[in-house]
């Protein structure tokens, strides 16, 4: 694994203010990794000492090995959810959202 981009995707994470979150793809597309799944790998493998709670699928899910914890977890910072779910139009950290896309011009 490329050591650079091994670390961009911890700064990221590390980034990401308490209260907010992130998805993988969100973390992926920052760090310029190749996919969210490496995302997913770097967290899995070197994580521990990360808010990896912060991450999220691109739905606003948890992985369901980690979800009783990780909602747990984001709750006490005030990340509230519905059913298992992170409302991320209300919650995405600002750095990750992507830009509105502009309206075509109108044919009138």
């Amino acid at each position: 694994m490329d050591e650079e981009i091994h670390e961009r995707v911890r700064d990221y994470i590390k980034a990401i203010p308490r209260g907010r979150v992130a998805t993988y793809g969100d973390i992926a597309d920052l760090a310029k990794a190749p996919s969210p799944r490496l995302v997913g790998r770097i967290l899995n493998e070197d994580g521990h000492d990360l808010p990896w709670q912060r991450v999220l699928k691109a739905d606003g899910t948890c992985a369901p090995h980690l979800r009783d914890i990780q909602l747990q977890l984001l709750h006490e910072e005030g990340v509230p959810n519905l059913d298992g779910k992170v409302n991320l139009r209300d919650h995405r950290w600002e750095q990750a959202r992507k830009p509105e896309p502009e309206e075509p011009p109108g044919l009138w």
